[in-house]
């Protein structure tokens, strides 16, 4: 019921009240000096649940172990927030590595170009207006934005619950693109909420279902349609993958329809993706 009523709110809407709802935590924090200056307030923090720093820590875990992410690679981080991903990775990038992330939400990017970019100047961040009925009430289409970023570009791409929030149009021009920036043999970590058709349960488990069947995705509310997707796996591997010159290498099943939940996973489903080394030419 929470999420509906939150769900009817306007994108700036939902920010706000967010604001609202953790300011007095962020007033007492700083005033007790509880809070460590190089996170963000809570109030701030729009994306994830859970904790803000261990929540990044765990996925550049999974960065390393499922996507070989080494300390030398140019990384490109779509979706980038409020810099959940790229805190971790500023101590682990050595001088020889890079990071891009840009995000449809301007005052993150903003955060990270202050407090993460003047302490470390290789990692850059761009805000990119972009249409999203969940962030963001106007911009440009998704379905159609070109990445700010040369071919072949990055050795490692990454998106940490940006597919949960885009639509099919959205999502294959977003997958074109990250193989387009990819090197050939680059690595893709991605997540989803993926099902497959006709299998019991793979609607969602509890609280956290997709209600609504739009044949190779499912949205769990019809009118913020952005909320949440999920995926048919046969059109990820088929569309998505086979398509743009990916191959999925891993694919970690979540625990968000009722699965294990351990140290190997996370909520949402993981895959990995590599683009093909033939593509060198």
């Amino acid at each position: 019921m929470l999420r509906k009523l939150y769900y009817l709110l306007s994108p700036s809407q939902r920010l706000l009240v967010r604001r609202i709802v953790f300011y007095p935590v962020d007033l007492w924090e700083t005033l007790t000096g509880k809070r460590d200056s190089s996170i963000p307030p809570r109030s701030m923090i729009y994306t994830g649940a859970g904790d803000f720093v261990s929540a990044g820590k765990v996925y550049v875990s999974f960065f390393l172990k499922y996507g070989g992410l080494q300390p030398h690679h140019r990384v490109l981080d779509v979706g980038s927030g409020i810099g959940r991903m790229a805190l971790p990775l500023t101590t682990y990038l050595n001088e020889k590595g890079s990071y891009e992330g840009f995000d449809v939400v301007e005052t993150g990017v903003k955060w990270c170009q202050k407090n993460i970019s003047a302490k470390h100047p290789l990692f850059r961040f761009q805000h990119i207006n972009l249409r999203n009925d969940l962030y963001s009430s106007s911009g440009h289409n998704a379905s159609t934005f070109r990445f700010p970023y040369p071919d072949a570009d990055f050795d490692f791409v990454f998106l940490t619950s940006v597919f949960t929030h885009m639509l099919p149009d959205e999502t294959e021009n977003y997958m074109k693109e990250v193989s387009r920036v990819l090197k050939p043999g680059g690595t893709c970590l991605a997540t989803f909420f993926v099902f497959d058709a006709g299998k019991k349960g793979s609607h969602g488990n509890g609280k956290f279902r997709f209600e609504h069947n739009m044949g190779h995705y499912k949205l769990m509310d019809n009118k913020v349609k952005s909320a949440n997707v999920a995926f048919e796996s046969s059109y990820i591997e088929k569309k998505l993958a086979h398509e743009n010159n990916l191959k999925i290498k891993h694919m970690i099943h979540g625990y968000w329809n009722g699965g294990p939940q351990s140290v190997e996973n996370d909520f949402q489903d993981i895959i990995v993706f590599s683009k093909n080394k033939q593509d060198a030419e």
